[in-house]
């Protein structure tokens, strides 16, 4: 699971860096190739069975939050640090709980429901809104993270009736389909010498770290795992000064050790509510 976080957020930087010529849609669409890519392996070893589902019309919409919270992210990085961006995505843990709550009618105790009030205002610690310090396409990376907590909730639904290849391959074909469809519009020829290796290499990353976020979900249970997902900031800082020079402010790292710090108290608290 660690590595798998560093191979995505290596994947970021690499996003950013195509966000200066391309299209946010061409950059998801190229990324999505890698995982579709690995899908197109699974399936020829495991058959098409892979691809019966329970709930086939949520594993579509599944997709859909896919392509919405990729799309987002990739859009907003091009305006904001890599650090800051993937400190207010660390808002989702909390969006989840709430959904679980009024969707799922999952049972959410009084101190969890604190935790995550706390961790709302950790994110306003980075925002910062109305101070003008933060650029307003940190609005997208909530938006994203919205889309994100959507689909761990459809995750949830779905984990007890359809196996996690079979959800992976559906985000894989549903995801490129989409992406597919707008992707004459904005389709810019890269360039061979440097924006094609770029593309080239964040598929690579994509796929490498969905397959070892894949086989850590079949060795350990997610609640066990859920933590190592805050190493993000750690790698998201290092990947944006040694590339483009960006480090987070004081308040940056106050909201992040404030969400960081409520999200693994909720996460112990699910661990202890489903033992």
């Amino acid at each position: 699971m660690a590595f798998g976080m560093f191979l995505f957020s290596g994947g970021d930087a690499l996003a950013k860096l195509l966000t200066s010529e391309l299209h946010p849609i061409q950059i998801v669409w190229s990324r999505q190739l890698g995982l579709l890519f690995g899908v197109l392996i699974l399936l020829a070893i495991k058959g098409r069975a892979m691809l019966l589902s329970a709930n086939p019309k949520l594993q579509i919409a599944r997709g859909v939050l896919a392509v919405g919270s990729a799309t987002l992210f990739v859009a907003a990085i091009g305006y904001v640090p890599l650090a800051d961006a993937v400190a207010v995505t660390f808002v989702a843990p909390f969006m989840v709980t709430v959904l679980g709550a009024l969707v799922l009618k999952e049972r959410v105790g009084r101190r969890r429901w604190v935790a995550v009030g706390v961790g709302f205002v950790g994110t306003l610690i980075v925002i910062r809104p109305g101070l003008g310090v933060v650029h307003p396409a940190m609005g997208l990376i909530i938006l994203a993270a919205t889309c994100f907590a959507l689909r761990q909730i459809l995750s949830r639904v779905l984990s007890g009736g359809d196996s996690t290849y079979t959800t992976v391959a559906y985000t894989a074909i549903t995801t490129s389909f989409l992406l597919t469809l707008p992707l004459p519009f904005v389709w810019q020829t890269p360039d061979l010498t440097t924006e094609l290796p770029l593309l080239l290499g964040l598929a690579v990353l994509a796929a490498g770290g969905e397959t070892l976020v894949i086989k850590s979900l079949e060795l350990a249970q997610a609640v066990v795992l859920a933590p190592v997902h805050y190493s993000l900031i750690i790698w998201g800082t290092l990947y944006g000064y040694f590339i483009f020079g960006q480090l987070p402010d004081m308040w940056t790292w106050i909201g992040a050790a404030v969400i960081m710090a409520t999200g693994l108290y909720v996460i112990h608290r699910e661990r202890i509510a489903r033992a």
